[in-house]
């Protein structure tokens, strides 16, 4: 299994980026997928996460109605859209695919992590 994680880079507080996550080499349709992030001398922490259909997302609270996590069962892709950045969502971001389709904010429910991708944010 083999997840390929892009779309990190520098940018202004209040701008935004999309992070895209391709899957390849299992079922992507059968699981759950998360974003997690660690930043410098921060353990790892959730972001967000999708059950295998897409009906059920879960945001962490320093995230939530700026973040929107969004999948594409027929691309296997899984994407972050990220607005209103802050400074303090500076961070290595990892995709994941989860060991079940349920949702699931525990990162070692998640099987399969993809290389990082770091973002940025600049005050």
């Amino acid at each position: 299994v083999q997840l390929q994680a892009s779309g990190g880079g520098l940018v202004q507080a209040g701008g935004s980026l999309r992070l895209s996550c391709a899957a390849s080499g299992r079922t992507f349709s059968s699981y759950a997928m998360g974003w997690f992030r660690q930043a410098p001398g921060k353990e790892r922490e959730v972001v967000a996460v999708i059950n295998w259909s897409g009906s059920s997302t879960y945001y962490a609270d320093s995230v939530k109605g700026r973040f929107t996590i969004a999948r594409d069962n027929a691309k296997n892709t899984v994407n972050l859209q990220m607005n209103s950045l802050k400074p303090e969502d500076t961070a290595v971001y990892y995709c994941a695919g989860g060991r079940y389709g349920r949702i699931s904010r525990v990162s070692n429910e998640y099987a399969y992590w993809g290389q990082g991708t770091l973002v940025t944010v600049s005050s």
